[in-house]
């Protein structure tokens, strides 16, 4: 039980709406990723997420989260590895793509094998390969922590961003 909890806190029922919601959250403008991995038997797993954030240096730990009725959530679930594809500003098409249902997401899609089996997406802006370290069930999703064990980025890339429902390329200020 939370220390808040413990002491007779809770939080208050929202004054507002779950369309007010996600139209708040859709101000914060954030890149863009693929979540990949392999399935034992092959079989590749990949989904959009821009729900990833770092959180510790030492150890390399980042984190993302997958609603708990995702068709993949079993997999991930119970899987060891997974890869975390930054998108660049040029890969709104595969954003798109894997965001989709009833498609066959990997057709024509160029990656690599990573070191833990993962598919590491050709062009992308920014990859890490992590280990399924921690998982953590909060209100409708799993937020998922990865040990990132190898990471790499290419230089001079602009990701991919997306804020108010709509994809943008990055323009310094």
């Amino acid at each position: 039980m939370s220390p808040a909890r413990q002491a007779g806190h809770a939080a208050r029922p929202p004054d507002f709406s779950a369309h007010e919601f996600r139209a708040s959250l859709g101000m914060f403008a954030t890149g863009v990723t693929i979540v990949t991995a392999r399935a034992p038997d092959g079989a590749l797993i990949g989904l959009t997420a821009n729900s990833f954030n770092s959180v510790s240096l030492s150890p390399p730990l980042v984190l993302w989260s997958l609603a708990h009725h995702a068709g993949s959530m079993a997999f991930f679930r119970n899987g060891s590895h997974y890869a975390i594809n930054v998108l660049a500003a040029d890969q709104q098409a595969l954003a798109e793509r894997f965001a989709a249902r009833g498609i066959d997401r990997w057709n024509g899609v160029a990656f690599s094998e990573g070191g833990n089996g993962a598919p590491l997406l050709d062009g992308a802006a920014a990859v890490f390969e992590c280990f399924n370290r921690s998982q953590y069930t909060e209100g409708d999703h799993v937020i998922f922590v990865g040990e990132v064990e190898r990471c790499s980025h290419r230089p001079g890339a602009s990701p991919l961003l997306f804020h108010g429902g709509r994809f943008y390329a990055e323009h310094p200020l």
